[in-house]
C-alpha cells in the first residue's frame, strides 16, 4: 500500500528551527512531485514548498522563501524550517503527485505532523 509518513514536528520557540521528514513506502518518488502543505485550525490547506523529483527543481510560496528549504534523498523528502514565526504553526502534510500548487493536484497524502511555535 502506498504510504507517506511525516515526522519531525513538535514545539519550538519563535525564531527556532525544525526539520520535517516525509518517507515514502511501497512506491518510488522518482516520477513524482512532492509538495509540503500546511493547514492551521480554521484555515484552508496551503502550499509551502514543492520539489520535482525528476529534475530537482523547487518552488516555494513567497512567504516561506528563504526560511524553508525542501530537499530529497532517495525516498525521503525533507522540509528544513528556520526562523519560525507565530504564523507558522499548523499541521504539515507531504503529498505526492504529478505536480502543481493546489492540494487537488496531489494523489497521495500523509497524515501530517504538527508544528507548534510558542515562547
Amino acid at each position: 500500500q502506498v504510504q507517506l509518513v511525516e515526522s519531525g514536528g513538535g514545539l519550538v520557540q519563535p525564531g527556532g528551527s525544525l526539520r520535517l521528514s516525509c518517507e515514502a513506502s511501497e512506491f518510488t518518488l522518482d516520477y513524482y512531485a512532492i509538495d509540503w502543505f500546511r493547514q492551521a485550525p480554521d484555515k484552508g490547506r496551503e502550499g509551502v514548498a514543492c520539489i520535482s523529483t525528476s529534475d530537482g527543481s523547487t518552488y516555494y510560496e513567497p512567504s516561506m522563501q528563504g526560511r524553508f528549504t525542501i530537499a530529497r534523498d532517495k525516498n525521503m523528502v525533507y522540509l528544513q524550517m528556520k526562523s519560525l514565526k507565530p504564523e507558522d504553526p499548523a499541521a504539515y502534510y507531504c503529498a505526492a503527485g504529478m505536480g502543481g500548487l493546489r492540494p487537488v493536484d496531489y494523489e497521495y497524502w500523509g497524515r501530517g505532523t504538527q508544528v507548534t511555535v510558542s515562547p
